[in-house]
């Protein structure tokens, strides 16, 4: 056996012993209701959750844990721990904000209650993101870093207190305190495999750009039977509209943006994704290029909801004024003001009767695209390889995460990796949220591999 395969094995040993101590973890933090918006939760919930992480990574190894007010008025937890002299830095990152449960009624089992079921841990927030927490913790207990040995890297720690509400604290916070965050690789765990058991990077977010769209044509509501023919619909104006955002294939066929993006990560079977997204028998999937494509290297336009007269209560009226909000997502390669753009130019232009449309943004992110070329993928990639025996894919995803642009912008030598546990089975921001603890397990010491591996250069 070789040294490097004898450490291997010791650190697999001390995650595996700690994992009785992961779940002690994570049945504390999900059992507090962190959700960052006051109106539905008492936001002393949070300073709960925040002051755990101070006592906890303090008790890992971590120096100075405390809070930092962000700009939206809530608390990042940060801290750090010095490594050897001329070591790299790595940022470690995390949220503990959660989403709300939703339906209650839908949860199977409490969704504040850590529930072992099926050989999974149920409970909200126990995938997105606060596995991540039980990930870092057990990384770092299994390094030692508390027992007096150190790291083998200098570590720096963030955890994020209202990601889930996009209110965009953290991406504040980073130009008024750039040494939090400065770094030579940002791990931001707050995404994970493509599928369990399959180590992955997730390279590629798309943006978005959020518009709404109002159509008007009348005066006022017009009585159907009385005009309705010649009088010019909203409401059909409006449906016609909607209906040119995508061509006769379902592509989304925006006039000015490119969709003939190709993926070339890994590949998302068509059966799979029937399976995940819960496609009904019988009903196809839309679009000409392959899942990965459309879900990677396209622009998808998705229409989140419009306002009309609902069915229950509907009068027998020509419509006058109606709306609707629509969401652009974009892949890397295309610009978001520019996406908003074509995207205002098309509902506008295809309008039709000399319907008058109006189109208000509601905002804009970036896609991004991680670089992959650098010392620290090279031993992220062995790490994941060493720790699950498999090699490392790359995926992306549809969600984007404003703070890597942000950390991007600011910090552009930096590698910028991102993992975590979250894999499909998690059905993070449904309810009966879930993880694999395999796959804290697996990653936890895939990031304890991974901080020893980096501190010697490759």
């Amino acid at each position: 056996m070789t040294a490097e395969s004898t450490g291997t094995a010791a650190l697999r040993e001390k995650v595996r012993a700690l994992m009785p101590r992961a779940k002690e973890d994570l049945t504390a933090l999900v059992a507090m209701r962190s959700v960052a918006d006051p109106r539905q939760f008492p936001p002393e919930e949070c300073a709960e959750a925040a002051d755990f992480l101070v006592r906890a990574f303090t008790e890992a190894g971590l120096r100075d844990m405390r809070r930092v007010t962000t700009p939206d008025g809530t608390d990042a937890v940060v801290g750090h721990a010095p490594g050897p002299e001329g070591a790299p830095t790595v940022l470690l990152y995390c949220h503990y904000d959660v989403q709300p449960p939703l339906d209650d009624a839908a949860w199977e089992t409490p969704p504040f209650e850590l529930t072992e079921r099926d050989g999974r841990w149920f409970g909200r927030g126990a995938a997105d993101c606060k596995g991540n927490i039980a990930m870092h913790l057990t990384a770092l207990r299994a390094l030692g870093g508390a027992e007096g040995r150190g790291f083998p890297v200098n570590i720096k720690f963030v955890a994020e207190g209202s990601e889930e509400q996009g209110t965009g604290g953290l991406e504040r916070l980073v130009p008024l305190r750039p040494e939090l965050f400065a770094a030579d690789t940002l791990l931001i765990c707050d995404t994970g495999n493509f599928a369990r058991g399959l180590p992955t990077t997730t390279t590629s977010l798309r943006g978005l750009a959020d518009v709404v769209v109002t159509v008007s044509t009348l005066k006022g509501p017009m009585h159907s039977g009385m005009f309705g023919g010649p009088a010019p619909d909203a409401l059909a104006a409006l449906v016609r509209i909607l209906d040119s955002l995508r061509d006769e294939h379902g592509n989304t066929a925006i006039k000015g943006l490119p969709g003939d993006g190709a993926w070339t990560g890994v590949d998302y079977p068509a059966e799979q994704f029937r399976t995940d997204v819960g496609a009904l028998d019988g009903v196809s999937l839309v679009g000409t290029g392959s899942v990965a494509d459309e879900l990677w290297a396209r622009p998808a336009v998705t229409v989140l909801g419009i306002d009309c007269p609902p069915v229950v209560g509907s009068s027998a009226a020509v419509q006058a004024t109606v709306r609707a909000r629509v969401s652009l997502r974009i892949p890397p390669g295309i610009d978001a003001d520019e996406a908003v753009r074509a995207l205002t130019d098309h509902l506008t232009g295809a309008a039709p009767w000399g319907a008058r449309v109006e189109v208000e943004q509601e905002g804009a992110g970036q896609p991004f695209r991680a670089r992959t070329d650098g010392p620290a993928y090279r031993a992220l990639g062995t790490a994941l390889r060493e720790a699950y025996g498999k090699d490392m894919v790359q995926s992306g995803q549809g969600g984007s995460i404003p703070l890597c642009n942000v950390l991007a912008s600011h910090f552009p030598d930096a590698e910028i990796a991102l993992i975590g546990v979250e894999e499909p089975g998690c059905l993070i921001h449904a309810p009966n949220e879930s993880v694999d603890p395999s796959e804290i397990e697996h990653m936890a010491l895939a990031e304890a591999l991974f901080l020893s591996t980096y501190a010697t250069p490759l």
